[in-house]
């Protein structure tokens, strides 16, 4: 009884909201003239419908009907609407009058039958995924996306010309038009007499006919008063302008159903497409339309989605009928079609009408025969539907169809592939042989292995086999010739497939050596001439040709494993007959010219006259001759310290590009790298002992000289010949110490002829409790070291020269013994006592 008793103020909203579309409802009552609603043109189906969605609203009933009526909705529309409402058993006798007392009566009804209602409504979630669902089936049905989306609208007109054979009826308008020697305008009502008052001419009859009748009885009256009408100077025009309205029941298996109010020009479709089509149940093909009781036509939708066209698509009438009975047969049908869908087919009806409806097979179908599972009394089964009965073959409700794809094989194909100037596959005609393969390929190409070739075959039970055939006796006919079967591959090989690539190589004084593609009468001059030519250095005399020995005696031990050629080649590499020839793998190296030497530069820098490079000019040019290049010393050069760095070229052309600040700047860079990595390699070594000279295990890069003695002593012992990139450096007279290492407090000291290496370990704050004592070294000015000797229980400490860095290294950590290693030693002690104990008894 809960759900019998609706809000009316809720209903009135949503007749109004649906009267004016999806506008806001505050927004359609602001814009909207209301004077003209007539509750009378609502179906019941349509108050029910709102009714339903009324309960929940919460509206106040005193502001809704306050603002229909400020925006002129008659009272009494109002009350007819309450009337309605009522007599479908949604109001109370409490609502006669608008603002009444009845209103709390009935919220407090729905407030104590609310926990009913919430008891019998469903869960959200399950109405959503059952509403999914259906959604899901109706659009793969057949026809269904026709109407999908559809909102039922009320429209006023369908702004279509007006069919010749429309029939006049009650609250037409006519338009009347006359024109020529006389002109004027009628715009008329057809009265609900079903008649027209035309100006002079009087009351005319026009109910029931159609326009082209009534446009003939109107120009015969009207010729009574214009007389130019008979003579064709005056014409006169007849249209329809606005036209009445028709309302039409659509009932059955529809989205929508529902009655609803349609122009008059309406047909079938129309109203059927308002309702938003058949439902999941609703036939697509049986829709009859029912007049007077009577069935006048059947629609079938098919016909406009197959054909393009209705048969039966009449036009509507006040109060005719569309009845959407259920389906009777649905078939599915998916694979291999241009339309899969669920179907509806009537009685009669065959699997090709079926095929039909599917738009055909795809062009990669299986179209020999089609599966089918379908219902039996008691279980499923399935069946093949051959192609051969296809236009006899009817299908039943349920049937599921399924059109398969053609199989990924061919079943007259062949292949050949290699050496032949159209590889590829071609069709196995009847009789095709392997000789005729071939001329289909255009014959054999050049390089083609003649000896041999072979065709890979499938055999009955899919498994591979190869036979081998004389390529040349085929083609000459000499030997029998093969016949083909299906996807046969035939291979001919070329001989480029069968070798070693053939390469020479080239390498020296060339400018691209590298290794090169070899080509049969390829000569010394044309393989320099792909490598790009001589290098300046190059000499064209002495070029050293080796070739691989194939016929070694692998037996002797002095075999000979490669022959090697002295060849002579002409620099313009002109063309002569003594032109050496290569063969295959052959190797070339070509010298540098005797005697051809590049620049080779020194630097010296630092306090001398004119520091900079210097390039090398003799051989055995030495320090003390580039100092004296250099103009020899400053007065504030410190001699004792100068140092010698080999290993670093020194790239001139950059160095001229740059200024000599950057030059500098990149040279104590790569000094200061090397430097560090001699210091962290001394650090690691704890096991230096005795004076020794460190340079000799650490490739520092410095050269420790005594310059002093050099100048004294030229072209002596210790005047080094100078190489390409040594650095000389001439400090100026040095003052500090620096102290680094196992010391409290690694710093600076100024130097002091005084001090000795334990003063300068003790103005760092002494030795670390890590320090390595008698590994402590010197790192003089000139580059080179001084470790500390050890005699007997005493070290010897090297002496401290002005620019020095003392160096005091780590003890090795060692870690403390586990338990293991602890029970390891005292088996081991365990195991010595008793042998020696056995060896004393």
């Amino acid at each position: 009884m809960a759900k019998r008793y609706f809000y009316f103020p809720a209903v009135l909203f949503l007749v109004l909201t649906s009267l004016f579309g999806g506008m806001g409802f505050a927004q359609n009552l602001n814009a909207t003239d209301l004077s003209q609603i007539r509750v009378e043109d609502l179906s019941d189906d349509q108050i029910r419908s709102y009714m339903r969605q009324a309960e929940a609203s919460g509206l106040s009933e005193a502001e809704m009907e306050r603002l229909a009526l400020e925006r002129g909705m008659p009272p009494a529309e109002i009350d007819k609407l309450r009337e309605r409402v009522e007599r479908l058993g949604g109001g109370t006798t409490s609502l006669n009058k608008p603002g009444l007392s009845g209103r709390n009566t009935e919220r407090q009804f729905l407030d104590s039958s609310h926990a009913a209602v919430e008891e019998n409504t469903p869960r959200l979630d399950t109405v959503n995924e059952a509403e999914k669902s259906f959604n899901e089936l109706r659009l793969r049905i057949y026809g269904a996306s026709l109407f999908q989306g559809v909102t039922p609208v009320f429209e006023p007109s369908l702004q279509i010309a007006t069919p010749r054979n429309y029939v006049i009826g009650p609250g037409d308008q006519l338009l009347i038009d006359i024109y020529g020697r006389s002109e004027e305008n009628h715009s008329l009502m057809v009265t609900p007499d079903g008649t027209i008052n035309i100006p002079y001419v009087g009351v005319l009859a026009v109910a029931g006919m159609t326009i082209e009748q009534a446009t003939e009885r109107i120009r015969s009256q009207m010729a009574t008063v214009y007389s130019a009408i008979r003579t064709g100077a005056t014409k006169i025009n007849v249209a329809l302008g606005n036209i009445r309205s028709i309302k039409v029941t659509v009932t059955g298996e529809v989205v929508k159903p529902g009655t609803y109010t349609l122009p008059s020009v309406a047909n079938a479709f129309n109203a059927l497409y308002h309702s938003g089509g058949p439902s999941v149940n609703g036939s697509f093909r049986n829709i009859s339309v029912i007049r007077d009781g009577k069935v006048i036509a059947y629609l079938d939708i098919y016909d406009v989605l197959v054909n393009g066209a209705f048969t039966n698509n009449v036009r509507l009438e006040d109060q005719d009928i569309l009845m959407v009975p259920p389906y009777e047969s649905r078939i599915e049908f998916n694979g291999r079609v241009k339309r899969p869908a669920i179907f509806e087919l009537k009685e009669g009806e065959t699997f090709e009408d079926l095929l039909r409806y599917a738009g055909g097979f795809t062009e990669d179908a299986y179209k020999a025969r089609v599966k089918v599972v379908r219902y039996t009394d008691k279980e499923r089964r399935i069946e093949d539907v051959l192609q051969s009965q296809f236009g006899h073959y009817l299908p039943q409700t349920g049937d599921k169809y399924m059109a398969e794809r053609v199989l990924d094989r061919f079943e007259n194909r062949v292949a050949i592939e290699g050496a032949v100037f159209r590889p590829g596959e071609y069709e196995l005609s009847p009789g095709l042989t392997l000789s005729m393969l071939i001329k289909k390929a255009e014959g054999l190409k050049e390089d083609a292995f003649l000896n041999r070739g072979y065709i890979v075959r499938l055999k009955d039970d899919m498994q591979t086999e190869q036979l081998a055939f004389n390529v040349a006796g085929v083609i000459a006919g000499t030997v029998p010739d093969i016949e083909l079967k299906r996807e046969d591959v035939v291979a001919i090989s070329s001989i480029f497939d069968l070798r070693e690539e053939y390469t020479v190589a080239i390498d020296g004084e060339i400018r691209s050596p590298g290794q090169f593609i070899y080509a049969e009468g390829m000569t010394l001059q044309d393989l320099i001439m792909q490598a790009g030519g001589f290098r300046e250095s190059a000499t064209g005399t002495r070029i050293e040709v080796s070739r691989r020995v194939k016929n070694a005696d692998a037996l002797s031990q002095s075999a000979q494993i490669a022959e090697v050629f002295q060849v002579d080649a002409h620099r313009g590499l002109t063309k002569t007959e003594r032109d050496f020839v290569l063969m295959p793998f052959d190797k070339v190296v070509v010298r540098t010219a005797t005697g051809y030497e590049t620049q080779k530069t020194v630097r010296i820098e630092g306090e001398v006259l004119y520091p900079g490079i210097y390039t090398i000019t003799r051989k055995d040019e030495r320090i003390s001759d580039l100092v004296k290049r250099a103009g020899g010393f400053t007065p504030f050069a410190y001699v004792a310290g100068a140092s010698l760095k080999r290993g670093l070229a020194v790239d001139t052309t950059k160095t001229a590009e740059t200024t000599a600040e950057m030059a500098e700047k990149e040279l104590r860079l790569q000094e200061e790298q090397s430097r560090m990595l001699a210091l962290k390699q001394l650090q690691s070594d704890a096991n230096i002992v005795g004076d020794m000279n460190i340079n000799k295990s650490i490739n520092n890069g410095f050269v420790g000289i005594n310059l002093e003695r050099i100048i004294k002593r030229p072209g002596q012992q210790g005047d080094l010949i100078l190489e390409d990139g040594d650095i000389i450096r001439v400090p100026k007279e040095l003052q500090t110490v620096k102290i680094s290492g196992e010391v409290l407090a690694p710093s600076t000291a100024v130097y002091s002829p005084s001090k000795g290496f334990k003063q300068y370990i003790s103005q760092a704050g002494g030795f670390s409790a890590r320090a390595l004592r008698k590994s402590s070294y010197v790192l003089y000015a000139n580059g080179s070291v001084k470790s500390t000797n050890r005699f007997l229980f005493f070290n010897n400490y090297p002496p401290i020269k002005p620019g020095a860095e003392i160096f005091v290294p780590q003890k090795e950590v060692r870690p403390p013994m586990s338990p293991q290693q602890w029970l390891g030693l005292g088996t081991g002690i365990a195991s010595l006592a008793a042998i020696i104990l056995t060896m004393i008894r």
